[in-house]
């Protein structure tokens, strides 16, 4: 997957494959999507993603795994940008129960009723999701944006990294460039909307898909009340279902947790067990 197959050309065959890729990069650069050239309309869809600070709500979250079981539970989402994503699981008059937590540093579960947590690395996480992770990609990923692995923040500068092809289906922006990975994020033509965040693996049959819909209004801008995860490819397809809703951007809340002293560190294995048996 990693090895890159060299192979040599004739002269001829070099400046016409040099001609080929010249007229399909002119292409590329002036497709018109609703009255707009191609990169006018990435930097659209760029200029739709939200600028709040922070994110709060409530989720209905419903995983399917299989023939591994099913689960459902309704927790309290909070996001603050460039700082934390954060899910809290209060069924009992309002009483934690567990937490999980994400920051620039890893994942953190925590489980209230056994004073038991968790921390989980990126390097650890990507390699359970079977692809690059970072909170950069994960923020976005809930906030219904597009992203580039590696760069926080898109810019102007950045719509010549997305190829732009459109069909009846919508308007598809695939980065350039991608080592491992393939990104493909599926708009809407006339609203510019990102419907779907599709990440694939090279040579396999991985794919992860992130969908969004029922758009509705927060703030002034449009924003997914319904998302839903799947990943294909795996022994055993997986989904999570999230439907959210009393949605705005409060921002009068503690940021990141501090674990309690009487809290013991486990292992992510263990964990993961004890709560498969809740």
């Amino acid at each position: 997957m990693k090895h890159r197959v060299l192979s040599y050309l004739t002269v001829v065959a070099a400046i016409l494959l040099m001609a080929s890729c010249a007229s399909r990069r002119s292409l590329e650069r002036s497709p018109m999507v609703g009255g707009l050239t191609g990169e006018a309309y990435v930097e659209k869809v760029i200029a739709a993603a939200p600028e709040w600070k922070s994110v709060t709500g409530k989720v209905a979250l419903n995983l399917d795994m299989g023939d591994k079981g099913k689960a459902k539970v309704n927790a309290t989402v909070r996001i603050r940008k460039g700082e934390v994503i954060q899910f809290s699981v209060a069924p009992l008059l309002g009483i934690e129960v567990a937490r999980m937590e994400i920051t620039p540093e890893g994942l953190l579960l925590i489980d209230r009723m056994n004073k038991r947590y968790v921390e989980v690395s990126y390097a650890m996480l990507s390699g359970l999701a079977n692809m690059e992770l970072s909170f950069g990609v994960l923020q976005s990923l809930f906030l219904n944006e597009l992203f580039l692995p590696g760069k926080n923040v898109l810019d102007a500068d950045d719509v010549k990294r997305f190829r732009i092809v459109q069909d009846e289906a919508g308007v598809r922006l695939q980065v350039r460039s991608g080592k491992e990975f393939d990104y493909t994020f599926h708009t809407s033509a006339d609203q510019g909307l990102l419907e779907k965040t599709e990440i694939g693996l090279r040579g396999t049959d991985y794919v992860l898909n992130w969908n969004y819909d029922d758009f509705g209004v927060l703030d002034r801008k449009p924003f997914p009340q319904h998302m839903l995860l799947t990943v294909g490819g795996v022994r055993s397809d997986l989904s999570l279902e999230m439907k959210f809703s009393r949605l705005s951007v409060d921002d009068h809340w503690e940021g990141r947790t501090k674990v309690s002293s009487r809290y013991r560190k486990v292992e992510l294995v263990e964990l993961l067990k004890m709560l498969k048996g809740v």
